[in-house]
């Protein structure tokens, strides 16, 4: 434990540039960069009147978390590949640019996208050039993967000279068999490769028989809507976006999905979208499906969530679109969700205030700069906590800038506040009070096995000013609880200072081996050193990173054996009738020592 401590707390005084002795401010990104496109949209692509969000920063929390816990759902995109043509909007690429489609991949890996459902045009034409590039991609980059939608346009527009409709599918088909099939990138459902389609049995009569006859490769064809379920050679159905419908579709998707788990041999593939809006579409009939600042996106969703759960899982799901921006369904872009921040400085709290839905936030980070351009990481907070006490991050006195930026849920667009300026005096550590008092609210929880209580820390000088930082710690737990403070130091000032301390209690017997134990360590210190290498590497030269990322595992291989209090085996005792505990919360700076007591009973 005491290694993973020294090694994490090592790598915050890293890179944060907090040192134990010099305060120094070291940037970890810039203002410039914290706000960039970070998309695969064309850097210049402006804001549309049909709700399409201007190339800019979005979030690039993974998709996934915005499904029920434990699901196992594949997340797809649905990707248009017709822009540059002449006959379709200018968005500021080209679909058969390789680097641009590289650029997509790359970015939708980056959001926790599985891969794409390409609408497909049939053969010999820019659109197939361009899923040739797709395929490639997905190639390099194991897991990923990619299928064919064969659309009513292919038929109609892509037909060989003087065939039928059923003749010029199966041929479209054979061509999609011997091409894209063939491809380890290739979606595969049970082994045989996956085939949806568009709006062809509404254009066309087909007989899918013929269709099946005519390949030598037999795919799980995937059919439209409820009735996709129980068409003709189905193995399942996907949904859709229904501008049409006046509830943003959540009806049309509930009894969808009701239709699919009463049918569980099929293949559900859901769907959701953060609107619709075909004004700027050569073809549109001006339907259109409000965004309402991002809810549309969180409420398909939530829809899923309502249905499905670990124990029930929808086995996939289409993003509708990644980038149909004629209809104003794409996310390449990002999905505005409205919101803006009021940052204000009150004594040494930095607060903020917002304009908007909070709901569409998944965590804050607030920044300080010496110059308001070069940035270093603050904290990071969850929703609903819109306040530090700038005092408790050993930042000398002086001038500061503070930004924080509204991190959003997945591919919601980031906010950056306007900045605001203080300047800081915390007393550099210098205190006048004679001693402290420490208490805690209130002075005896109950908790059960498995879950955590809070209680509220709160430091107290005795007179004057106490302006050093006060470590909080709870020595001597037992083996089946564990304190977590937040945050873990606190300055008192003239006044007093507060941290939320939450204890929990374990859920059940756990007994490690030394092994195991060092496992652990490196296993957690990892994961610690992901999550701030997700913050702090992206802006550092890849030489240094290399050597930083080198470094601690050096030290994690040294030290990973080597277990604090020496035992070769540790058991954590399963609570199975209530016990109360005394547990001691301790405050310390310096020779300054300040303890209280709470009691605590696990059920």
């Amino acid at each position: 434990m005491c290694l993973k401590i020294w090694c994490t707390l090592s790598v915050l005084l890293w890179f944060t540039g907090v040192s134990l002795a010099g305060n120094a401010i070291v940037p970890t990104t810039t203002l410039a960069l914290a706000m960039a496109n970070n998309t695969s949209t064309a850097n210049g692509f402006s804001a549309q009147i049909n709700g399409n969000a201007a190339a800019s920063n979005v979030s690039k929390v993974d998709i996934h978390s915005l499904l029920y816990p434990g699901a196992t759902t594949k997340i797809y995109a649905h990707l248009l590949l017709w822009f540059g043509a002449s006959n379709h909007m200018n968005v500021g690429y080209s679909s058969t640019d390789a680097q641009q489609v590289h650029r997509q991949i790359a970015d939708m890996i980056s959001r926790g996208i599985d891969g794409v459902i390409i609408d497909w045009y049939g053969p010999s034409n820019s659109i197939d050039q361009a899923t040739k590039l797709v395929m490639n991609e997905a190639e390099a980059h194991p897991g990923f993967t990619f299928a064919i939608m064969v659309d009513q346009g292919a038929i109609q527009w892509n037909s060989c000279s003087g065939c039928s409709p059923q003749q010029a599918l199966n041929n479209q088909l054979q061509y999609v068999e011997q091409t894209y099939f063939p491809s380890p990138a290739y979606l595969t459902l049970g082994g045989r490769p996956v085939v949806t389609n568009f709006n062809v049995d509404l254009s066309y009569a087909i007989n899918w028989d013929e269709v099946r006859a005519s390949l030598a490769i037999q795919p799980a064809f995937l059919f439209q809507n409820n009735l996709g379920f129980t068409h003709v050679l189905s193995d399942g159905s996907y949904s859709w976006v229904m501008p049409t419908v006046s509830d943003y579709g959540l009806g049309y998707l509930q009894t969808f999905y009701d239709t699919g788990m009463a049918l569980g041999k099929e293949q559900t593939v859901g769907a959701t979208y953060k609107g619709f809006n075909d004004t700027l579409a050569s073809w549109g009939s001006n339907r259109i499906m409000g965004q309402q600042c991002g809810e549309t996106w969180l409420q398909t969703f939530s829809e899923i969530s309502q249905l499905y759960n670990s124990g029930r899982q929808l086995p996939a799901l289409q993003l509708v679109t990644w980038n149909d921006y004629e209809e104003g369904t794409e996310i390449e872009s990002g999905i505005n969700n409205c919101l803006s921040i009021s940052p204000s400085v009150s004594g040494n709290s930095f607060q903020w205030a917002i304009t908007g839905d909070e709901n569409t936030v998944d965590h804050y980070v607030a920044y300080v700069s010496t110059d308001g351009t070069n940035l270093m990481s603050l904290a990071q907070l969850a929703p609903g906590n819109r306040a530090l006490n700038l005092c408790s991050y050993s930042l000398a006195d002086g001038d500061y800038t503070l930004y924080v930026q509204a991190i959003g849920k997945p591919s919601v667009t980031n906010q950056m506040s306007p900045a605001v300026k203080t300047s800081l005096a915390c007393g550099s550590g210098t205190s006048t009070a004679s001693g402290l008092t420490l208490g805690a609210n209130p002075t005896s929880i109950a908790i059960t096995t498995g879950g955590s209580g809070i209680l509220t820390v709160k430091v107290t000088p005795q007179s004057g000013t106490f302006n050093s930082a006060v470590a909080l710690a709870c020595p001597g737990l037992p083996n089946n609880l564990k304190c977590s403070f937040a945050p873990p130091s606190i300055i008192p000032g003239g006044s007093s200072a507060t941290s939320t301390l939450t204890i929990s209690a374990a859920s059940a017997l756990v007994t490690s081996t030394r092994h195991q134990r060092a496992t652990l360590i490196g296993a957690e210190w990892l994961f610690g050193f992901g999550l701030f290498g997700t913050v702090f590497l992206g802006t550092m030269d890849r030489g240094r990173s290399r050597r930083i990322v080198t470094v601690c595992l050096m030290t994690v291989s040294i030290f990973g054996a080597i277990s604090c209090g020496g035992h070769t085996s540790s058991t954590v005792p399963a609570n199975t009738i209530a016990n109360s505990y005394m547990v001691q919360i301790q405050g310390s700076a310096g020779s300054i020592q300040v303890s209280t007591a709470v009691t605590v009973t696990v059920k």
